[in-house]
């Protein structure tokens, strides 16, 4: 499902136009991208939650030519589903 695809399936399920389901989902994801900028978690009760850790930096390789690469440190987002999220798609 790309994002035309959710923002219609929203405005069909939540009885919305699709430009205030859009406008709904473009705040969404400017909001998390903002709390989890800041450090924040964001935390969906039932859906899971969304979190920053540290990735430390490493050597890694290039697989065409085998050299040797530096790969700096960086924040990575991370997604844990939650319980019930998990249940529903087993």
């Amino acid at each position: 499902m790309n994002k035309a695809e959710l923002i219609e399936a929203i405005a069909t399920k939540a009885e919305l136009s699709k430009a205030d389901a859009k406008k709904a989902v473009e705040a969404f994801v400017e909001t998390t991208t903002g709390a989890l900028k800041s450090g924040d978690r964001v935390a969906l009760v039932g859906f899971g939650s969304f979190s920053t850790s540290q990735r430390a930096a490493r050597t890694g390789r290039n697989p065409q030519t085998g050299a040797s690469i530096e790969i700096s440190a960086r924040n990575v987002v991370k997604f844990k589903p939650g319980a019930e999220l998990n249940q529903a798609v087993q």
